[in-house]
């Protein structure tokens, strides 16, 4: 356990990322699979929902949330399956 008021402080701040990071990650799973579930039905508002998860890819990226590239070739999957619609 932390002992000096840095090291304490330290361990706050990890903890709210820990909690931030955690909702960020559950937001964009969450949005790309309404998008995968729409796609496979293939619902109206795909296109739609394609615009939504992507948003909510590169927004994580640029928060630190996941690693660019990975966001780039999540984007790159999803598109590709609505254009296999």
């Amino acid at each position: 356990m932390a002992n000096h008021a840095s090291a304490k402080k330290r361990t706050r701040q990890s903890e709210k990322r820990r909690l931030r990071n955690r909702n960020v990650k559950s937001a964009v799973r969450k949005v790309v699979k309404q998008f995968r579930q729409a796609a496979e039905a293939g619902a109206e508002d795909s296109q739609e929902r394609l615009r939504a998860a992507e948003r909510a890819v590169r927004r994580a990226a640029s928060k630190g949330v996941i690693p660019k590239r990975r966001a780039s070739r999540q984007v790159s999957r999803l598109a590709k399956q609505l254009a296999r619609q």
